[in-house]
C-alpha cells in the first residue's frame, strides 16, 4: 500500500514540475550524411558538386557543443561566375517549358522534402541549434508547403501573369536562423515562375541548403536551375555586384541590406529585402492573458528568439501590468533548454558564440540603462552557445534595448494607458516588419492593426506563417513580399516595359536674344511653389526660366531648394486624413479633377504646344489622355481592393492595400501634363501624400494644373509642387527620412543617384533607369503596374474558434 501511494505521490510530482526525461531524436542517419562528406563539400553548381576554384575552405561548427561539424568550400569570383553561368544557360531552357511542366518538377521537390523531412529536421537541428520540435513540426513542413503552393502558380502561369515574364537569373542570400525555410521561401516562387537561381546560403547555417541540392538532383530537377556557392559576406558581395544577375533577394540585417541598396544602385536589378524587426506584442487589459503569456513564448522564445519578426517588445496596459508580468514570470520558470536534438526541450542553442556575446553585452547595456533584469532559474547545459529566457521590464522607449533588435530569448517590456498611446509607442521605431495585438474585442484589435506601421499583424497570436500569405515589412525592414500572388510578382517583371529604349536626353533650350518692340508688353508673371494647398514663392526668391524649342521666353517658374522640399514633406504629412478617407471619396475627386481639367483643355493644350513644339493635334491628344488616365484611377480607387487569404489554420489573414504614406515623384522631362498625372494619380487614388517635381524643361503645365487642384476639393497638402533641378530636387527627396517612397523617372544617373541615396531610411523607390515610357501606351504607362507600386501590402492574421 505504501508502495502504491509513493507511486502516485511520483506521478502528482511530475505533474507539478514538469519535470520530463530527456527524448533524444535519433541523429544516425544525419551523421552518416555528414561521415559521407567528410572531406569536405564542395560548391553546387550545374548539377554536381565542385571544389571552390581557389581550393580554400572554412569550417562550420555545432552550436550546442561548440565542435566542428563539417568543411565548406570558400566561394571566390570564379565559383560565382560559373554559377552564374550556369542559371544564365539554364534559365532560358526553363523559362520555354509549359507551365504545367514546371509545376510537376516543383510538386516532385515538395514530396522528395516530405520522403527526407526527418532526415532534413535533424540536420538542421544540428547545424543551427534549435530545438528538433520546431524543424521538424514547423520549418520542413512548411518548406514542403511553399514548393506545393507555388508548384500551383506555375500551373497557372499563363493566365494569372500572362503580362510578365520571368526576371531571368536570381541571387538570393539567405540567413543563418531558418536555413531551409529561407531556402524553400525563395527557391520555390523563383523557380515556379521561370528564373534560375544562384543561391548563398549563411555561412554558419549551410548544411541543409548543399543537402537538399543532393535530393533535388536525385528528384530530376534540371542542372543549372539551382546553383548553391557557399562562403562569408564576401562571397555575398560577389553575387550581389555580378553584372549578369538580374535580381537580388536577400534576407538579414538591416546594415547589409542598406549596403546591397547601396552596391545594387543603377545597376537595374530588381531588389527585394526582407531585413530587421523589433515588432511589438500589444497585451490590452481585456486580453486572455494565459493566452498571450503563451503567445510571448512564441513570439520572443521560439528559435532562442533567433527571429527577425519576434514579438521582442512587449506593451501591456497598465491596469494588467502586475499580473501579466507575474504570470509571464513563472511561465518562464517552465521552460526547459537543452540539446536541439531533446524533444523535450522548449530552447535550444544560439547560433554561434559571436552572436551570443552581443546578446550578453545588450543585456548588460539594458541593466545599465534602468531596465530590470529577470532570467528564468533553471538548468543550462554545460558547453555550447545557451542563454536563458530573459525578460528586461521597466525598460523605457528610447533605451537601447528598445530600439535595437537583439536577436536573441531576450523581451523588452514596457506600459501604457490607452489604445493611442500603445499605437505611438509600437510605432516608435524605426523598423516595421511585424506586430501581434491581444484583445477580446475584435473591433479594437482591428482598429489597432490599421494603424500600425508593419507589414504583417497577428490578432491573438504570433508567428504564423503560409506560402500564401505574404511576408515582409516596411521602413528599415525592407521592402517586397514573399509569398503569396505579391511574393510572384517579385520574380516577374512587365513585357510592357521589354521594348523601352534609352530617353534621348536634349540640353536645356537656351533664350534667343530679342530686339524689345514698341508694343505693348505681356504683364509678367512667375508661377510661384504649390504647397499645402497654396501658392507658395521659393525659399530661395529665385526663379528660372522656361523657354520654348525655338529660344523664346515663354513664362518663369520658382527656383525651389531643399527647404521648399522640407516645407512640402511636412505640408504632406499633416494631410494624413487623406489615407484614411474613403476610397469613393478619393474617386469622387479624381473624376472632379478630371472634369475641371477638360473644362480647360485648350488652354492646356496651348500650354503644352508652346512649351514642346509639338503640334496642337499632338498636344490636344496629350491633354486627352490625362483626362482618361484620371478616370481610370479614379475607377481604380475604390476597385483596388485586398483580398482574404484561407490559410491552413481556423482563421483567415486579411491581405489590404496600404498607402505608402508621404512619395516623392520626380516627372519624366518628356509628356509634362500625362507624365505628371500618370505618376501623381494612382498615388493619390490609393491614399497616398505626394512631393511632385514636375518637368524640368516644361515645368508650366504643373504650375498651371495647380489652378486645378484649387477647385477640385483637393485637401491641401494631398498634392505639393515643388519646380526647379530635377536632380537637386530628387536628391532632397531621397535622403529625407520623412518621405516613404520616392518615383524618378529620368535620366540613368538620376536613377542610381535616387537608389543611391534612398538608404537612409531605406524608401521603396521607383525609377526608370532612363529609359523611356510611351505614356500613351496603357498597357505600358497606367493600370495594376503603377497601383502595385503605391501601396505595401499589409497582412492582418485573424485566428477565430476555441
Amino acid at each position: 500500500m505504501m508502495t502504491m501511494t509513493a507511486a502516485i505521490s511520483d506521478v502528482a510530482k511530475y505533474f507539478d514540475d514538469m519535470s520530463y526525461g530527456p527524448a533524444p531524436e535519433a541523429d544516425t542517419e544525419a551523421r552518416a550524411w555528414l561521415a559521407r562528406h567528410a572531406s569536405g563539400f564542395g560548391h553546387f553548381i550545374n548539377g554536381a558538386f565542385v571544389p571552390s576554384a581557389s581550393g580554400k575552405s572554412f569550417d562550420t561548427f555545432e552550436p550546442a557543443t561548440g565542435k566542428a561539424l563539417a568543411r565548406l568550400s570558400l566561394g571566390g569570383k570564379a565559383d560565382i561566375d560559373s554559377a552564374v553561368s550556369s542559371a544564365r544557360k539554364a534559365q532560358a531552357q526553363w523559362a520555354k517549358l509549359p507551365g504545367h511542366a514546371r509545376a510537376r518538377h516543383l510538386y516532385a521537390l515538395a514530396r522528395m522534402i516530405q520522403r527526407h523531412a526527418r532526415l532534413i529536421a535533424v540536420v538542421e537541428a544540428i547545424d543551427n541549434g534549435k530545438p528538433i520540435r520546431e524543424t521538424r513540426d514547423i520549418d520542413v513542413p512548411l518548406a514542403a508547403r511553399h514548393f506545393y503552393h507555388h508548384a500551383g502558380w506555375a500551373q497557372i502561369q499563363d493566365t494569372e501573369f500572362a503580362d510578365h515574364v520571368p526576371v531571368g537569373v536570381v541571387g538570393q542570400i539567405i540567413p543563418w536562423n531558418f536555413p531551409f525555410l529561407m531556402l524553400s521561401w525563395k527557391l520555390a516562387p523563383a523557380l515556379a515562375l521561370g528564373n534560375a537561381v544562384v543561391l548563398k546560403p549563411a555561412e554558419f547555417t549551410s548544411l541543409t541548403a548543399l543537402l537538399f541540392a543532393e535530393l533535388a538532383t536525385a528528384a530530376g530537377l534540371p542542372a543549372g536551375l539551382i546553383n548553391i556557392v557557399t562562403g562569408e559576406g564576401e562571397t555575398g558581395a560577389l553575387l550581389v555586384d555580378h553584372p549578369d544577375i538580374d535580381k537580388i533577394a536577400f534576407t538579414g540585417s538591416t546594415d547589409v541590406g542598406r549596403i546591397i541598396r547601396e552596391r545594387t544602385a543603377g545597376s537595374g536589378k530588381s531588389l527585394t529585402l526582407e531585413l530587421g524587426g523589433k515588432s511589438p506584442f500589444i497585451v490590452f487589459e481585456d486580453a486572455d492573458l494565459d493566452g498571450a503569456v503563451e503567445g510571448v513564448v512564441d513570439a520572443i522564445w521560439f528559435n532562442q528568439g533567433q527571429v527577425c519578426c519576434a514579438g521582442s517588445r512587449i506593451l501591456v496596459q497598465e491596469g494588467i501590468s502586475a499580473l501579466f508580468h507575474e504570470r509571464l514570470k513563472r511561465r518562464m520558470q517552465t521552460l526547459r533548454v537543452g540539446q536541439p536534438l531533446d524533444k523535450c526541450i522548449d530552447m535550444g542553442a544560439i547560433v554561434a558564440p559571436v552572436q551570443l556575446s552581443r546578446v550578453e553585452s545588450l543585456v548588460k547595456k539594458g541593466v545599465a540603462e534602468g531596465a530590470t533584469l529577470h532570467q528564468a532559474q533553471i538548468d543550462m547545459p554545460k558547453g555550447g552557445s545557451f542563454y536563458p529566457p530573459t525578460l528586461l521590464s521597466g525598460v523605457q522607449p528610447t533605451s537601447t534595448v528598445a530600439t535595437e533588435e537583439i536577436f536573441g530569448p531576450v523581451a523588452v517590456s514596457m506600459t501604457f494607458r490607452t489604445p493611442e498611446e500603445a499605437i505611438q509607442l509600437a510605432n516608435h521605431s524605426r523598423y516595421g516588419l511585424a506586430a501581434s495585438v491581444w484583445s477580446e474585442t475584435i473591433g479594437l484589435a482591428l482598429n489597432v492593426a490599421a494603424k500600425l506601421a508593419a507589414g504583417v499583424v497577428w490578432v491573438n497570436a504570433t508567428n504564423l506563417f503560409d506560402a500564401a500569405v505574404g511576408f515582409g515589412g516596411k521602413r528599415e525592414s525592407g521592402f517586397g513580399r514573399e509569398g503569396g500572388r505579391e511574393g510572384c510578382y517579385e520574380y516577374l517583371k512587365p513585357k510592357a516595359w521589354l521594348g523601352r529604349k534609352a530617353r534621348t536626353v536634349s540640353a536645356l533650350p537656351q533664350i534667343r536674344t530679342t530686339v524689345g518692340e514698341f508694343s505693348q508688353p505681356a504683364i509678367d508673371r512667375t508661377a510661384k511653389l504649390f504647397i499645402g494647398g497654396k501658392q507658395a514663392r521659393p525659399d530661395g526668391n529665385y526663379s528660372r526660366p522656361v523657354v520654348s524649342p525655338k529660344g523664346k521666353l515663354i513664362g518663369e517658374v520658382g527656383e525651389g531648394n531643399r527647404k521648399d522640399i522640407r516645407n512640402a514633406v511636412v505640408a504632406a504629412h499633416a494631410a494624413s486624413g487623406w489615407a484614411s478617407a474613403t476610397a469613393h471619396n478619393r474617386a469622387q475627386i479624381l473624376y472632379y479633377i478630371a472634369e475641371n481639367l477638360s473644362g480647360r483643355a485648350d488652354a492646356f493644350a496651348a500650354r503644352i504646344s508652346a512649351m514642346t513644339g509639338a503640334s496642337t493635334s499632338a498636344a490636344k491628344a496629350e491633354v486627352e489622355a490625362s483626362i482618361a488616365r484620371l478616370f481610370t484611377y479614379g475607377a481604380w480607387a475604390d476597385k483596388y481592393e485586398g483580398v482574404v487569404h484561407q490559410p491552413p489554420l481556423r482563421g483567415v489573414a486579411l491581405a489590404m492595400p496600404e498607402a505608402l504614406g508621404v512619395v516623392g515623384v520626380i516627372c519624366p522631362p518628356e509628356a509634362p501634363l500625362l507624365g505628371l498625372i500618370s505618376l501623381v494619380a494612382p498615388l493619390i487614388a490609393t491614399g497616398n501624400r505626394v512631393v511632385v517635381v514636375p518637368s524640368e524643361p516644361h515645368p508650366l503645365a504643373a504650375t498651371d494644373f495647380y489652378s486645378i487642384l484649387e477647385t477640385s476639393d483637393v485637401p491641401a497638402g494631398v498634392v505639393n509642387i515643388v519646380t526647379g533641378s530635377a536632380e537637386e530636387l530628387a536628391k532632397s527627396l531621397a535622403t529625407h527620412n520623412d518621405v516613404d517612397a520616392l518615383w524618378a523617372f529620368g535620366t540613368a544617373e538620376l536613377s542610381a543617384m535616387v537608389e543611391k541615396l534612398s538608404i537612409g531610411n531605406l524608401k521603396r523607390t521607383f525609377v526608370d533607369h532612363g529609359k523611356a515610357t510611351d505614356w500613351q501606351d496603357r498597357a505600358a504607362a497606367e493600370g495594376t503596374l503603377y497601383l502595385r507600386r503605391a501601396v505595401d501590402i499589409k497582412n492582418i492574421w485573424i485566428p477565430y474558434g476555441e
